[in-house]
């Protein structure tokens, strides 16, 4: 069984809601046998900012997500919110969710949220590395008369 502290499964929760849908699906087709707990419900969450991460913290606008819950056949329960409109993706998140808290946790480690996060990790250095081209470094140079 795996670890399944908080600081831990908020880590692969993270992965699955920002895993781009089609690609969540085509590494994890079939959903084990479950029941619904949650049918996936869309709706919308307020989302907060901080000016320079330390600031007064203020409501930059709302976001659509979409929640779900699941039990599997053997009884771990998995929750799932993701952006978007999309229930098939939140349906799935929250499948995996639940195989996380099984037996099953380091295949579905190996085969579905690795690969999600080294995807995710690539686009991450990407996108720094474009912005990295862009960098402008400012300097002041000695004048004569500042001597």
């Amino acid at each position: 069984m795996t670890d399944t502290s908080p600081p831990v499964r908020k880590s692969w929760m993270a992965t699955l809601a920002k895993a781009p849908p089609a690609r969540l699906a085509a590494l994890f087709p079939d959903l084990p046998p479950h029941h619904v707990l949650r049918q996936p419900e869309i709706g919308a969450v307020m989302v907060r900012g901080r000016v320079g991460g330390t600031g007064a913290a203020f409501n930059l606008g709302e976001m659509t997500v979409t929640r779900a819950s699941v039990r599997l056949e053997t009884g771990e329960v998995g929750h799932a919110w993701v952006q978007g409109r999309d229930k098939a993706h939140a349906l799935r998140a929250a499948a995996v969710d639940a195989l996380m808290q099984t037996g099953a946790a380091g295949d579905v480690t190996a085969s579905v949220l690795a690969p999600l996060q080294a995807e995710a990790d690539t686009a991450r250095a990407a996108r720094a590395a474009k912005a990295a081209a862009t960098k402008v470094d400012f300097f002041t140079m000695v004048r004569g008369e500042d001597k």
